[in-house]
């Protein structure tokens, strides 16, 4: 039997070069440049990034955060964004361990649902940084994590057992079917087989999740006269909801809400912002999303053991 090292150690290891490769989709994309050509380059002196000094955390730490050829200063973000996506893999094939030790009628499922924490972490942890240094969301990540998340749950539902996650309609509760002038009715069962209940109730959680932001910005417009919503928030709502479902996407809409609030009460005090300022919501909303994959389904039944 492997232990839990087996698994998260090579997650580390994927999520060290994904984080790297994830540096670069959040240096270019919300410029709309290719993240294919050029290879790596330093932004100052333009020279290409030998692949000795392209080794995540372990050159950053060598080169003393600065540029081999022009001195000029590798910015912490980099080793960050490296260390935080080996830290979801790490936490992901943690998941993945726990789903097959031991193995039970559900641990495929649970696999699948792992691939799907370690997609959506990579999709925020770049969401989030990208807002917050230049206010976008590119659709590279929100729609392409939309139609990822659909995907997935496409996969899952070819893997679903004969009858699970079926709804039926007992005949205590079924529907009597009549026509003009019959006086009898037929009754029967209506159901939507698991397939049909799984990616049918993701498509409208995708919808429902995606209004939430879209009704705020509306009224928003009606009232103010003026956008205080990006779309892009918009998109990203629906894509985590693509991945966990409505209620976990509300979930980390409350709680992009709740960090955003003393983020902006500080910018306030501090007399840095006012009420027309732009803030990157979207990085909160993504660290809510973040949360809600992590812990939302411990939060969601705590709170309805509470109704």
């Amino acid at each position: 039997m492997l232990s839990r090292t087996a698994f998260e150690l090579p997650a580390v290891i994927l999520g060290l070069l994904f984080g790297s490769f994830l540096n670069v989709c959040i240096a270019r994309l919300p410029y709309r440049e290719s993240i294919v050509k050029p290879r790596s380059h330093c932004p100052r002196c333009r020279h290409t990034i030998r692949w000795y000094d392209n080794i995540p955390l372990l050159s950053w730490t060598i080169l003393r955060a600065r540029c081999r050829d022009c001195q000029a200063r590798i910015p912490w973000r980099y080793p960050l964004v490296e260390l935080a996506t080996a830290l979801w893999f790490a936490i992901a094939g943690m998941a993945v361990w726990f789903a097959w030790h031991p193995p039970t009628a559900k641990s495929l499922d649970a696999t699948f649902a792992a691939v799907g924490l370690v997609g959506l972490g990579f999709l925020l942890i770049g969401l989030m940084v990208m807002d917050w240094q230049t206010h976008s969301l590119p659709d590279a990540f929100t729609l392409f994590g939309i139609a990822a998340g659909l995907f997935l749950i496409c996969v899952r539902a070819i893997f679903l057992a004969p009858g699970e996650d079926a709804i039926h309609l007992t005949a205590a509760h079924s529907l009597r079917l009549s026509s003009p002038g019959s006086v009898a009715s037929d009754q029967g069962n209506v159901f939507l087989t698991g397939p049909e209940h799984l990616l049918f109730g993701r498509i409208v959680a995708i919808i429902g999740a995606a209004l939430i932001p879209w009704l705020i910005r509306w009224l928003y417009k009606v009232i103010r006269g003026q956008q205080g919503m990006g779309l892009g928030d918009v998109k990203l709502l629906a894509m985590i909801a693509a991945f966990l479902g409505f209620w976990p996407a509300v979930l980390a809409f409350f709680f992009g809400c709740l960090f955003i609030f003393p983020y902006a009460l500080t910018l306030l005090a501090r007399k840095r912002a006012n009420r027309m300022t732009q803030l990157p919501f979207g990085s909160f909303l993504a660290a809510g999303g973040l949360v809600a994959a992590l812990v939302g389904p411990q939060i969601i039944a705590w709170y309805r053991g509470m109704l």
